[in-house]
């Protein structure tokens, strides 16, 4: 009996069929490549490859009580937390330097929204 996935068959129609799954032909093969090699486990869901990240765990768990002291506290003027000033704050407490755009990641996996200062007409 064939595996399922593997074969290059399902229910009559051919698993090569990138309309079927909804992407490229090439990864398609792709995966038929690596499930032939490595068997079903190398298909599995890998955590993306990067750099480990520059704050560590308990640094990221302190970042909240940091910010719900809110901007006023650190000198900043308004109650708008943007990803310039939670990158300033990082900066002074943990001594880590990351690009703004980088720090809206860190707040999002600590489930913070990103906010916007409100713009003023003139």
């Amino acid at each position: 009996m064939c595996k399922p996935g593997i074969s290059g068959r399902r229910a009559g129609r051919s698993i090569r069929s990138p309309r079927l799954w909804g992407v490229s032909a090439a990864a398609v093969s792709q995966w038929l490549k690596r499930a032939r090699q490595d068997g079903l486990q190398a298909l599995r869901h890998r955590p993306p490859a990067g750099a480990p990240r520059r704050l560590a765990s308990d640094q990221l768990a302190r970042l909240p009580d940091l910010l719900h002291s809110g901007p006023e506290s650190y000198g900043f003027r308004g109650q708008v937390w943007t990803r310039r000033r939670t990158a300033e704050v990082i900066r002074v407490a943990f001594s880590i330097v990351y690009h703004p755009t980088h720090v809206g990641q860190l707040l999002k996996a600590l489930r913070w929204s990103r906010q916007n200062p409100m713009r003023r007409a003139r």
